[in-house]
């Protein structure tokens, strides 16, 4: 049996991508590439929940979005790139799942309610805010995927898509109510359960010291940025200690300064990291200063092969090719899992072929 598994996952167009984005996603997306069949979604549709005014911006977003991808590493010789909007049975899942949850159920989601807090929505949010959540599950059962690589804050939309994927087995191709889920499949289903594939670093702090690094909170570094927008972001960072001194007495805690995240994620030397992990609990001749440079140091490390890799991407049409090509390998993927789906929930009556150009 092969060990090849399809694997999708994927980011709304709301700016360019950032280093939160690459530890908790797309690092695992450059390393599961090459050994699994890889989808790549750029969620537009659900751009505009928040942002249906703007469709300019999203469009240009979407480009960008590819770009950032592409410079981070996914090779589009072994992974497909693609765009919702021109997937045609994402849209006919949504509303067929959407039928499978109760409404109750959706509000419920941690991560909306987080989202609704965060972006200021209160009760101030189109119908299609909520339904977004549901077209997250259609957009990974539409590949059948195995896996999905989420940052951490996403686990709960993944939990969803594999209720509905549970209840849709069950009900529509006879999968029994109790059985184990990663037997679904061999006993008829259609649809895996799909797991979460989480990053080392589920959750990175923003240059804002607090909160989640998030382009809505403003608090992110770019692929983009150059090395001296790298160095001022993180001599930004607030980690609650910056007036201490490297003289200062006492012993002072590392876990509860953000920049030690930081240092963790990015800096691959493990002596020095142990070294000025002690040196700062100590108070021996250390302040966050010493810290923030090796750590945009490491930063721009990281970044300048892919600050390379984006000049090959520069002109707009490379990366519509990229997105054309990938996204007729999804249409052609799903297009096999809607008739299945169909077949299965009996709303299926003619046979249809759906050409990508």
């Amino acid at each position: 049996m092969s060990t090849r598994h399809r694997i999708l996952t994927g980011d709304t167009p709301t700016g360019n991508l950032h280093i939160g984005h690459w530890v908790g996603s797309v690092k695992r997306r450059v390393e599961l590439q090459s050994e699994h069949e890889c989808y790549f979604l750029i969620a537009n549709l659900h751009a505009y929940t928040t942002r249906a005014d703007k469709p300019h911006d999203v469009h240009r977003d979407c480009i960008e979005v590819a770009r950032d991808a592409l410079a981070m590493g996914v090779d589009p010789e072994k992974a497909a790139i693609f765009l919702q909007s021109e997937v045609p049975a994402l849209s006919e899942l949504t509303y067929l799942f959407a039928m499978l949850l109760p409404f109750n159920r959706v509000m419920r989601n941690p991560t909306l309610k987080d989202e609704l807090q965060v972006k200021g929505l209160a009760d101030n949010y189109s119908f299609g805010f909520p339904l977004y959540t549901v077209g997250q599950t259609a957009d990974i059962l539409a590949f059948r995927a195995h896996s999905v690589p989420v940052g951490e804050d996403q686990v709960p939309h993944l939990e969803l898509t594999r209720e509905v994927a549970r209840r849709f087995n069950k009900m529509y191709c006879g999968v029994a109510d109790k059985a184990p889920d990663e037997e679904h499949e061999q006993l008829g289903g259609i649809f895996p359960i799909p797991v979460a594939d989480v990053g080392k670093v589920g959750r990175l702090v923003g240059t804002d010291g607090q909160n989640k690094m998030s382009k809505s909170l403003g608090n992110t570094i770019h692929v983009i940025d150059t090395p001296k927008q790298v160095k001022k972001k993180i001599g930004k960072i607030y980690t609650g200690q910056d007036s201490r001194q490297p003289t200062d007495p006492g012993i002072i805690d590392p876990e509860k300064n953000p920049l030690f995240q930081y240092l963790d994620v990015f800096v691959n030397d493990e002596d020095m990291k142990s070294d000025i992990r002690d040196r700062y609990e100590r108070g021996d001749n250390i302040g966050d200063g010493e810290v923030k440079m090796l750590v945009a140091d490491a930063i721009n490390e990281l970044l300048e092969p892919m600050r390379e890799r984006r000049k090959a991407y520069e002109d707009d049409a490379v990366v519509l090719n990229v997105l054309r090509a990938g996204t007729a390998k999804a249409v052609e993927a799903t297009e096999t899992t809607l008739a299945m789906a169909k077949n299965a929930s009996g709303t299926g009556f003619f046979p249809r072929t759906v050409s990508f150009c």
